[in-house]
């Protein structure tokens, strides 16, 4: 088993910035693909960026040159540094990471951005 544990959400102000941080613990083979989603009320989840082991990333069209993703394989950590943050980017933010072409999600953490 695979547990994800995000942290770094909050509330913040629109043109503000955050950093969330997700960590992976238990049964750790080799984690591939990590990623983050998020969904805000009353819509459906979606990909906000991905990376892989090698450090390869896509971003949603919403945050590209905004949002930057990083991982440490060491430490089995995937990072979301958030910048010029908008009132629509508000949502709970879901850690991803796929272990043995198993999918493991984290509890979520709230982004609130206001205006």
């Amino acid at each position: 088993q695979v547990q994800l544990v995000e942290s770094g959400g909050g509330l913040v102000q629109a043109g503000g910035s955050l950093r969330l941080s997700c960590a992976a613990s238990g049964t750790i083979v080799n984690i591939g693909l990590m990623g983050w989603y998020r969904q805000a009320p009353g819509k459906q989840r979606e990909l906000v960026a991905g990376i892989t082991r090698s450090g390869s990333t896509n971003y949603a069209d919403s945050v590209k040159g905004r949002f930057t993703i990083s991982r440490d394989n060491a430490k089995n950590m995937v990072v979301l540094q958030m910048n010029s943050l908008k009132p629509e980017d508000t949502a709970v933010y879901y850690c991803n990471a796929m272990v043995l072409s198993r999918t493991y999600w984290g509890q979520g953490t709230q982004v609130t951005v206001s205006n």
